[in-house]
C-alpha cells in the first residue's frame, strides 16, 4: 500500500519541490490585529473629519471613489465599520442591509459601497469586520478552528462543509493532503463526493465555489496555500467560461484587482479538462459542443491578456480549442464511461503529471 502511495503521488511530489523552490521567502510583515483595527479606525475619522472640514468652509466634499454613492449610505456604513472595528465584533452585509432597508433599499447597494470603503481607506474588505455570506463547498484531509472555537472537521467522505465567511478567523489548521483541487462547479464536485474521490486518492482537499468564486472561496484556496504549501490544481470544463474561472483563482478578477496580492494563488496548474484531452481521449463527438460567437469573443479576449504570455501551455490548449471551434463539459467523460472521470481521467493525469 505504501509504495503504491509513493507511485502514485511521486509526480505530485516533484511539483511541490520545485514550486517551494519558485517560492519568495517573504518576511512575515503582517502587522498585529490591534494596530490593524487602529490603523481602520484612524482613516475613518480623517475621512469624516475631511467632511466635516469641507462642510464648515461651505464647500463640498469630495470623496474619491469607484462608484458613485448617496452620502448618507456612505457615512452610515461608515459608522457601521467603526463600531463593528471598535468593539471587534463581526457583521454581515446582510445583517448591515436588514439594519436600516429604507435607507439602503437592496443589498446591492450595501455591497458596492462596502467595496467602495475599501477602496477609500485602502484597506482589504475582510479587515473591515464586514462578512459576506460564502456560497462554497470544501472536503477532504482538513481539519481547523474557527475563530469562535468551533471545530471544523472537513474529512466526512459523504458530504461537504460550507467554506468559512471569516477565514482571516481560522487558525490551528491540520490536514496531511498531497494536493488540493479547486473544482469548478458543484455538479461535478457533488460528483466526486458520490464516487469517495477523497478516500480514493487520499490524502488531498478538494474545494468548489459554485461557479464565479466568492471572495471567501477565494480566500480558503489562498489561506491553504499559504499554510500547507502543497500543489494546487484546477478541473474546469473545456470551454473559455471555465478558462476564465481558473484565471480567477490564479490571477484575479478585475473587480477585486485592488486586493489581488491576498486573493491568488500564482502556482495553480490546469489539471483538466484539457482541450487536447477530448482528441487524446476521443470523447465522442455527440458530447461536444460548437463554440458560439460569445464563446469565441471571450477566448479571443483571454489571449489577449497579457499574464498568459507566461504561460504558453495554456495558449497551447486556448489556441487548439479556436481550431477545433468546440467545447466541452467535464460531464461529457462520462460518454466514455460512467466513473471514467473519478476512476481512470483524474488517477491517471495526477499520477502521471497531466497538468499545464
Amino acid at each position: 500500500m505504501g509504495s503504491r502511495t509513493a507511485e502514485l503521488f511521486s509526480e505530485i511530489d516533484k511539483l511541490r519541490t520545485e514550486l517551494l523552490n519558485n517560492v519568495e521567502v517573504m518576511t512575515d510583515c503582517r502587522r498585529a490585529e490591534e494596530d490593524i483595527s487602529q490603523e481602520i479606525l484612524t482613516r475613518i475619522e480623517s475621512v469624516i473629519l475631511g467632511i466635516v472640514t469641507s462642510l464648515s468652509n461651505d464647500e463640498a466634499p469630495v470623496l474619491a471613489l469607484p462608484k458613485r454613492s448617496s452620502w448618507a449610505n456612505i457615512v452610515k456604513i461608515l459608522s457601521v465599520i467603526y463600531r463593528l472595528v471598535q468593539s471587534n465584533a463581526y457583521a454581515t452585509k446582510r445583517d448591515i442591509y436588514y439594519n436600516n432597508t429604507q435607507l439602503f433599499g437592496s443589498q446591492r447597494t450595501v455591497d458596492i459601497i462596502v467595496d467602495d470603503i475599501s477602496c477609500l481607506l485602502k484597506i482589504p474588505r475582510r479587515s473591515l469586520h464586514v462578512l459576506a455570506t460564502s456560497k462554497g463547498l470544501i472536503s477532504g484531509d482538513l481539519c481547523y478552528l474557527e475563530e469562535d472555537g468551533t471545530r471544523i472537521n472537513c474529512r466526512s467522505s459523504s458530504a461537504a462543509v460550507a467554506v468559512s465567511s471569516n477565514i482571516v478567523g481560522i487558525r490551528n489548521i491540520v490536514s496531511s493532503a498531497k494536493f488540493i483541487m479547486i473544482v469548478e462547479k458543484d455538479a461535478t464536485f457533488q460528483r466526486l463526493l458520490d464516487d469517495d474521490f477523497c478516500t480514493k486518492l487520499s490524502p488531498c482537499i478538494i474545494i468548489t465555489g459554485k461557479g464565479v468564486p466568492d471572495v471567501n472561496s477565494r480566500l480558503m484556496v489562498r489561506k491553504l496555500w499559504d499554510v500547507l504549501r502543497v500543489p494546487i490544481f484546477a478541473l474546469v470544463d473545456a470551454d473559455p467560461h471555465g478558462i476564465e474561472i481558473m484565471c480567477i483563482y490564479k490571477y484575479g478578477s478585475v473587480a477585486m484587482s485592488f486586493e489581488a496580492h491576498s486573493l491568488t494563488v500564482p502556482s495553480v496548474m490546469w489539471l483538466g479538462l484539457l482541450p487536447s484531452d477530448l482528441q487524446r481521449l476521443r470523447v465522442p463527438e455527440e458530447a461536444l459542443i460548437p463554440l458560439s460567437k460569445r464563446d469565441e469573443g471571450k477566448l479571443n479576449s483571454l489571449l489577449q491578456r497579457p499574464y498568459l504570455t507566461s504561460q504558453p501551455d495554456w495558449q497551447k490548449e486556448m489556441e487548439l480549442m479556436q481550431q477545433s471551434k468546440v467545447k466541452a463539459e467535464i460531464q461529457s467523460l462520462a460518454a466514455i464511461a460512467p466513473d471514467f472521470l473519478t476512476s481512470i481521467y483524474l488517477p491517471n493525469k495526477l499520477r502521471y503529471g497531466g497538468w499545464v
